[in-house]
């Protein structure tokens, strides 16, 4: 099977989870959007095919065969069992995909952090308004996510999220790791304090061949600020 992953060509994004699990499978796919100079409009495209019964609503978009499915965690959900990043059960499954939609909650939360008003104003129409949030959210609702993720880890015996082999959720967990201490280094080297199993898993992931290679090459697109986590220092103030 060859998979055709429909995301924004500047920026990780939310579609990063889906190529982290894509990679770490060694799965022949497309990064559409990155292929050529008129990637984004293939993405617009996909996104104006009104005609179709079940019209996806935003990217990322992943199209298998006939098969198209939207949203992060709904992707991996359908990928999971495909790519061996899945428990065979179903209850494992379910287990996982709860485990992701919390991450896709966490990373909401994040996003609101420079956009807290609306996503159609920019960063500096909100600066005032974005400082209030994230003072909150570093304060409370990133230590709750992190320490939840973490009790997880423990409960679990400390090697990965969901039983004893790689998910895609430790993958994600990787993603959000890494992605905050980009944004707010400040805050994590604090944070981390009370989270060393994430920390650990993260650069087990980091580690992993396939990861690597990825992390190394320019498929992977560097942090930035046009993605969900992005690094404005008075934020930390």
């Amino acid at each position: 099977m060859k998979y055709e992953l429909y995301y924004w060509p500047s920026s990780q994004g939310r579609g990063e989870f889906v190529r982290l699990a894509l990679e770490e499978a060694g799965a022949d796919y497309i990064d559409i959007a990155r292929r050529s100079a008129a990637g984004r409009e293939a993405v617009a495209r996909m996104l104006a095919a009104r005609r179709s019964a079940t019209p996806p609503f935003a990217p990322p978009i992943l199209k298998a065969g006939n098969v198209v499915v939207s949203h992060a965690a709904n992707i991996l959900q359908f990928l999971g069992p495909r790519l061996r990043l899945a428990p065979k059960a179903e209850a494992g499954r379910l287990w996982v995909h709860g485990l992701q939609l919390t991450m896709t909650d966490f990373v909401k939360e994040v996003h609101d952090t420079h956009h807290p008003i609306a996503t159609s104003r920019y960063y500096e129409e909100q600066k005032k308004e974005a400082k209030l949030y994230t003072r909150e959210f570093l304060k409370i609702r990133a230590p709750k996510y992190l320490g939840y993720f973490e009790d997880v880890l423990r409960r679990n015996g400390g090697k990965h999220l969901a039983g004893r082999s790689l998910t895609y959720v430790d993958l994600s967990l990787f993603q959000i790791v890494t992605g905050m201490r980009y944004a707010f280094p400040k805050t994590m080297k604090k944070l981390e304090k009370d989270i060393p199993l994430s920390v650990k898993l993260r650069d087990a992931v980091a580690a992993r061949p396939n990861i690597k290679a990825y992390l190394a090459s320019p498929r992977r697109i560097d942090f930035n600020e046009n993605g969900i986590f992005r690094n404005y220092p008075e934020l930390e103030k």
